[in-house]
């Protein structure tokens, strides 16, 4: 049985126990949100290494890490050591979105020493393996996402919700297309005059997701790619597909996320989340972002932590970060490592804004060491402590002290220590 289903016969499983633990909440709470569909577990039963965690209402909002490799940047060992810093940072979980070199063992490689849960596109495989457009069958999709359900992914963004009807909506799009998997099925489309087979043979691949409790992760494939395409008729048309599917997915004991953009102007972010929630029925949703703007070239980080914030703290319950790298190059390790702080500071403040339990006690406890002068344990309690620590020794500054503020410091004015002079 998958988690949903044993979730919904009202048993409990490991997964959602540990799950529990980590939200300090009572297990029949993480029970109860499976069998709604308003949290997921992604959890397959062949990742023996995973950490299992909860996505969804009433827990604290996760944030994803991508990897992988481009036809333009091959390396294993590169990408072992992005894996290495999303965990040691504090991703949630991880995407190989490899679409260059040896996929498969890339792919499992990386999910070998990933104790977070692990998702995938399937259709990159198809679209890197393939010669030509021609070649490739509705078969060749399906079977993508059984080699990759068999190998242990917990969960695969699928883009099912990209359907003919949606076509003639993307005519007078500044962007088009921006997802890689969506562009590929729209360009299948247009060239076989048919239906997407993720759409049509939905219950085939559901059949796929149950035997190995793969999380179907619906992927938004017509995201908006700037601020002038977000919220259009294209856009909103396949999120209701997706809601539909959703009910589909739930009927057959399959556990859903359902992804968002995007590219969306902070004003019309409230918009798509109480859309997402009315259309798909309350699932998880997964945003990409979003970006606020189109112009952070090279700080899209920041732009995306900024829009994931809001997101958030409206009900979006998974980040997907973005780097600093985004629509420029392959990230490097670093990009990794400011990517998932800047996404861990985004739902850390949504989690404070929607009042969960304990969410602000990390930041009572660091203020507390600020007013006491105590550097070290503010710099423990940073969401990066390496970077906090080399600032501080960087600064060269006496213990007692900063070297903004020296003397004048204000916890010193305010104790009536202003008479302190310095001493040699």
């Amino acid at each position: 049985m998958t988690q949903r289903e044993t979730a919904l016969a009202g048993h409990l499983t490991p997964a959602m126990i540990a799950a529990a633990q980590k939200e300090g909440m009572p297990p029949e709470f993480i029970r109860t949100g499976l069998a709604q569909g308003t949290l997921a577990i992604p959890a397959n039963v062949g990742h023996h290494n995973l950490d299992p965690i909860a996505i969804g209402t009433g827990v604290r909002v996760k944030i994803n890490a991508n990897l992988g490799a481009s036809p333009h940047d091959i390396s294993l060992a590169k990408e072992r050591e992005k894996l290495a810093a999303a965990i040691r940072y504090g991703a949630h979980t991880v995407m190989d979105l490899s679409t260059g070199g040896d996929l498969n063992a890339i792919r499992t490689t990386l999910l070998s020493e990933c104790p977070l849960p692990f998702g995938t596109v399937p259709v990159y495989q198809v679209m890197a393996e393939a010669k030509r457009l021609d070649d490739i069958t509705a078969d060749h999709l399906l079977e993508a996402v059984r080699l990759q359900a068999q190998q242990g992914v917990d969960f695969v963004t699928v883009h099912c919700g990209v359907t003919r009807k949606a076509l003639p909506l993307l005519k007078n799009r500044v962007t088009g297309v921006v997802s890689r998997g969506g562009a590929f099925l729209v360009a299948w489309m247009r060239r076989f005059g048919r239906e997407n087979p993720l759409f049509e043979r939905f219950d085939e691949l559901l059949d796929i997701a149950r035997t190995y409790d793969v999380t179907l992760s619906l992927g938004d494939g017509l995201r908006p790619g700037c601020l002038a395409d977000a919220n259009d008729r294209a856009q909103f048309h396949e999120l209701r597909v997706l809601g539909q599917l959703t009910q589909r997915a739930w009927a057959a004991g399959v556990q859903v996320i359902i992804e968002g953009p995007g590219h969306v102007p902070l004003h019309l972010i409230k918009k798509n989340i109480r859309l997402q929630q009315k259309y798909c029925h309350g699932a998880p949703f997964y945003v990409l972002g979003p970006l606020v703007t189109d112009v952070a070239a090279g700080y899209d980080h920041i732009a995306g932590a900024i829009g994931g914030t809001l997101a958030a703290s409206l009900g979006a319950a998974f980040l997907c970060y973005v780097t600093p790298a985004e629509h420029l190059k392959l990230p490097e390790v670093q990009d990794v490592i400011d990517g998932v702080i800047a996404s861990r500071i985004a739902a850390h403040a949504a989690d404070i804004a929607r009042g969960l339990p304990g969410a602000a006690d990390w930041d009572l406890k660091i203020s507390q060491a600020r007013r006491a002068l105590d550097w070290e344990t503010q710099i423990g309690l940073s969401v990066n402590p390496d970077k906090a620590r080399q600032y501080r020794l960087s600064s060269r500054a006496k213990d007692d002290q900063c070297t903004m503020c020296g003397r004048f410091c204000a916890m010193k004015v305010f104790d009536e220590r202003f008479d302190e002079r310095e001493k040699d």
